[in-house]
C-alpha cells in the first residue's frame, strides 16, 4: 500500500516504476487487477480465479488496491450482504502495462518451453465457466 502521511515529507522516488510497483506490485495485486479487467467480481469469484491466495491475503490486497483508488467496492443492501469489486477509471490506466506484461510473459513461456500452452492455463475458459 502506498503511504500518505500529511505530517511527514513525501517519499522520494528515483524512477516512476518504483511508485507503480508500490501500488500494484507483488504477487497478487497484478492478478487481481487482471481478473477485474474482465468485469466486476465478488470475493468468491476472485478466490476461484486465484486459488492459491488465502482469504486473508485477498482481503488485504483488495483493501490496499481500494485505498490506492485502483478498485472500488460496491456493497449491495441485501441479506446476506453482497459485495463486488471493479476497477476505477484510474485503475483502468494500468491495463496497457498489464497487457504488455502478459504478452511478454507468454513470449517468455514460448521461449523457455517451446510452446506456452504446455504450461499456460486457459483463464478465458475458466472465466466463461465461472459465468455460466
Amino acid at each position: 500500500m502506498t503511504e500518505h502521511r500529511e505530517t511527514s515529507a513525501p517519499k522520494k522516488y528515483k524512477v516512476g516504476v518504483e511508485a507503480a510497483l508500490e501500488v500494484m506490485g507483488g504477487k497478487w495485486k497484478p492478478l487481481i487487477i487482471y481478473h477485474l479487467m474482465t468485469g466486476r467480481k465478488r470475493t468468491s469469484e476472485l478466490r476461484r480465479l486465484i486459488p492459491d491466495i488465502t482469504q486473508k491475503m485477498l482481503t488485504t490486497q483488495l483493501r490496499g488496491l481500494e485505498k490506492d483508488e485502483i478498485i472500488q467496492r460496491k456493497v449491495y443492501s441485501e441479506v446476506p450482504p453482497k459485495v463486488e469489486y471493479e476497477l476505477t477509471d484510474y485503475g483502468w490506466g494500468l491495463k496497457p502495462a498489464l497487457d504488455h506484461l502478459c504478452y511478454w510473459g507468454e513470449e517468455h513461456l514460448d521461449k523457455i518451453h517451446g510452446d506456452k500452452f504446455k504450461v499456460l492455463e486457459d483463464f478465458d475458459s475458466e472465466e466463461k465457466g465461472a459465468r455460466n
